[in-house]
């Protein structure tokens, strides 16, 4: 029997997972594109703080062997829910495929560590500013 509440939670945390991973991605690409298209947001500092902190904390998680967070109380809810892989809605059955690879998890290690230097390295390329309007 399922249990509608833990289902629910469980799609709730799924989805805050997946709005996390669009803006973490945007971030990537948004940062340097708008440095050189003249984007003031790019270079707000409490934006790209929060950037950095959540890369930081997905290659934190990876360094030391594991999951993420987000995806480990989503399975465990799923789980206790009575809810099947086989039984997700179209979509999130899609983007569950897409946005977890069966990979061993130094691979991931490697790509999300890879990442934050990435990200790091913007800081010195689009220094932040305080303002939105500085130049």
């Amino acid at each position: 029997m399922r249990d509608v509440a833990l289902l629910l939670a469980a799609q709730v945390i799924f989805w805050i997972h997946i709005a996390i991973i669009a803006f973490n991605v945007f971030g990537l690409i948004a940062i340097p594109l708008g440095a050189w298209l003249g984007w003031g947001f790019v270079r707000i500092l409490w934006w790209r703080l929060l950037h950095l902190c959540a890369l930081l904390l997905v290659a934190l998680q990876a360094v030391l062997g594991r999951a993420c967070f987000l995806t480990i109380w989503e399975s465990d809810l799923a789980v206790r829910s009575g809810e099947t892989s086989s039984s997700l809605p179209l979509i999130q059955g899609w983007l569950t495929s897409l946005v977890f690879w069966p990979l061993p998890i130094w691979v991931f290690a490697v790509f999300y560590l890879a990442i934050a230097l990435y990200v790091i390295a913007l800081w010195a390329l689009v220094p932040p500013r305080w303002s939105w309007h500085s130049r």
